[in-house]
């Protein structure tokens, strides 16, 4: 393929395409993306235990003004730091009279309820107790023990990332009619990339799929579009390390080592009881180059940038998710694609109801 050289640096970071083939013209994937390849790579990915960990949102996100605020599997829920500058978690329903502690202050460390002034110090008090939660520096989790139904674990799964002095963090967040299980699926079907999103991937290849005894990635080589013929070819390899999780990491050529983490978390239904799902994607990007200290001393213009990107990748791949999900509901889902839950499926209280056959599409 031209433009392709994602073994390792070369002296410049972009690549020209000389031979750019035109987007109609590209090779078809369809019958690559075997739907029973990325069936069995989904079936093992929610097979995986999460250990009731879930993403509720960026490190950055946590102010110290008011608390970071999320609904997983329909428990409301409040992150905020305490006096000690240590994360504090617990739901977010103030247990006096009921009022949404996510539109209360925080106060010196202080989580004070705006209705009655009850005050949260992060420990166990007239009927509010604490969650577990995990800051990793980029992104927060908290334990669900209820919401997830699994054995829980002290600590989240974590995968490794470039070291943070040497990187840059950006979070993008969207919410989507669909499961989590949709949202892993568009992303263990790399072989859409280059179709998909023609303004940002070309010259797409799936050189390796997830075989019995072989591995459980697809490794992927691919171009991203700069502007024009202008692109940086790479080596990127998609795991699933849990029920939640993919991860993208870049094994050769620029930016090697950076790695892009998918996290589905369910909020529940909405009034028509349909499920939502919060995707929360942290895009941690890292190079071997001089220049690279250059854009970490912007690093606030290169993470909205980052965003922006994200953003609008998510555009497409949530209306895949959601397209997904109708189809599975509705019973229409193509042969070899599951028509209902895999591996785990959520507690029967945190699911809505199947939508009729021909029922409307997420909004």
């Amino acid at each position: 393929m031209s433009g392709r050289r994602p073994e390792g640096l070369g002296r410049y970071p972009l690549s020209l395409r000389r031979r750019a083939v035109r987007w109609e013209r590209q090779r078809p994937t369809w019958r690559a993306a075997r739907p029973a390849v990325i069936a069995a790579a989904l079936e093992r990915a929610v097979a995986r235990p999460s250990g009731n960990w879930f993403v509720v949102g960026a490190s950055r996100d946590v102010r110290d003004d008011r608390p970071l605020a999320a609904t997983v599997g329909g428990e409301e829920v409040v992150v905020w730091r305490g006096p000690d500058g240590r994360l504090v978690a617990g739901p977010g329903v103030c247990p006096h009279l009921g009022a949404a502690l996510a539109e209360s202050p925080v106060r010196c460390g202080v989580l004070v309820c705006h209705w009655h002034g009850l005050a949260l110090r992060g420990t166990a008090f007239a009927g509010w107790r604490p969650l577990p939660v995990h800051d990793d520096g980029v992104l927060v989790r908290v334990r669900l023990d209820r919401v997830g139904g699994e054995a829980p674990t002290a600590v989240p799964v974590l995968t490794p990332r470039p070291d943070p002095a040497r990187s840059i963090a950006a979070v993008h967040t969207v919410t989507g009619v669909c499961e989590p299980q949709d949202v892993v699926a568009n992303r263990l079907d790399p072989w859409h990339g280059a179709w998909f999103h023609p303004y940002a991937f070309v010259d797409l290849a799936v050189v390796g799929t997830p075989e019995p005894g072989t591995g459980d990635g697809f490794t992927v080589d691919v171009s991203f579009r700069v502007a024009g013929r202008l692109v940086v070819p790479v080596r990127a390899v998609f795991t699933a390390p849990g029920p939640r999780t993919v991860v993208m990491r870049i094994t050769e050529g620029e930016g090697r080592g950076s790695v892009v983490e998918t996290h589905a978390t369910p909020v529940g239904c909405d009034e028509r009881g349909r499920p939502r799902t919060a995707v929360v994607e942290a895009v941690v990007a890292s190079s071997g180059r001089p220049g690279f200290s250059a854009a970490r001393a912007v690093s606030p213009v290169v993470r909205r940038l980052l965003g922006v990107a994200s953003g609008r990748l998510w555009r497409d791949d949530l209306a895949y998710a959601e397209r997904r999900w109708l189809l599975r509901s509705s019973g229409r889902a193509p042969d070899g694609e599951p028509s209902g839950p895999v591996g785990r499926s959520a507690p029967e209280e945190n699911r809505g109801p199947r939508e009729e056959r021909g029922g409307p599409v997420a909004p």
